[in-house]
């Protein structure tokens, strides 16, 4: 399974990983990177595990030597229009009044905080990451693409998001599942209580999450891209402790590689585990947003209800929106 830019067919659109200490990059170690994570592609067929097919090697713009892998990282994984757009209309629906102040955990790049910043001139964003190499690349990026103006309204900040103390927002966000970096009960709620205190009276923490069967399969996943091939790896799964470590790869038409460009090592935690967590950390009420199925195709459509059942397909993509 992969990541999420689009719905359950969006095979490996999303990667899974912790921006902060789950994901090991190129010259990273498990406990200061900060690349996010891929997410698995939603609900559609899988295969098992496949082989690399036997290919011959092709002409292309991109290859293993020119490439950067967070950038590519950003164009085969990250939406922050669609997660910008959902936490908008979901704070909407619930609290009647738009949301002005955020908190990215696992901010990476932060490419969210850019994108929040842009949507309105009033919005303001703190970006929390471990990694000081990604925040600093990703300062490089956003200028490129955002105003001095819109980047003055974000805030960096290098620190574990479990500890860090700051002002009340309207909204605490940690997409690409981030957050499965913590593997015990006990820094689960830890990491969920720091959250919860740094709301407002009537914030929102919205995070994502992902399973199905083939969640718990060790397999791969390719999608074809603009000059690259991302491949989602589900290396290791261990079924005692519900731990899995999973690989994120590039591949070019020339037959140059990046491999083990990211690595996620994780627990993949349920959704009755995350609710409860939340719970147990003061939340007053989580919902779950399931993904609504495109009648033709039998893959997700894109769009997220909120729901008491889901579907036990092969894999799946939800949001959790919590009300402090």
């Amino acid at each position: 399974m992969t990541a999420r830019k689009s719905s359950r067919s969006r095979s490996s659109s999303r990667t899974r990983g912790t921006k902060e200490s789950a994901a090991r990059g190129p010259a990273s170690d498990a406990e200061s990177s900060a690349e996010p994570g891929g997410k698995p592609a939603a609900r559609n067929k899988r295969r098992s595990r496949r082989r690399r097919s036997e290919r011959k090697p092709r002409r292309g713009w991109r290859n293993a030597s020119n490439s950067d892998p967070r950038e590519l990282y950003e164009l085969a994984v990250q939406s922050p229009e669609l997660e910008a757009t959902f936490i908008d209309r979901v704070f909407r629906k619930i609290r009647n009044r738009t949301p002005r102040t955020m908190r990215e955990d696992f901010a990476a790049s932060f490419a969210l905080a850019g994108e929040w910043v842009r949507r309105r001139p009033r919005n303001t964003v703190v970006a929390i990451d471990l990694d000081p190499e990604v925040l600093a690349w990703g300062q490089r990026h956003r200028a490129n693409e955002r105003s001095a103006e819109e980047l003055s309204r974000i805030r960096l900040v290098q620190s574990d998001v479990s500890r860090f103390r700051g002002p009340r927002v309207d909204v605490v966000a940690a997409f690409n599942f981030s957050y499965f970096v913590f593997k015990t009960p006990a820094q689960l709620r830890r990491y969920f209580e720091n959250a919860r205190r740094s709301l407002v009276r009537d914030g929102l923490f919205v995070i994502d999450a992902y399973g199905g069967y083939e969640s718990w399969s060790v397999m791969d996943e390719e999608r074809n891209l603009d000059g690259f091939t991302y491949v989602w790896d589900q290396a290791m799964v261990n079924p005692i402790s519900n731990e899995v470590l999973n690989h994120i790869h590039f591949r070019f038409p020339d037959g140059s590689e990046i491999k083990r460009a990211f690595t996620y090592d994780w627990r993949l935690w349920t959704l009755a585990e995350i609710r409860e967590a939340l719970a147990a950390a003061g939340f007053r009420r989580s919902t779950v947003y399931w993904e609504g199925t495109e009648r033709k195709t039998g893959g997700g459509n894109g769009v997220f209800r909120p729901s008491d059942r889901g579907e036990p397909c092969a894999g799946w993509i939800a949001y959790i929106v919590a009300e402090r």
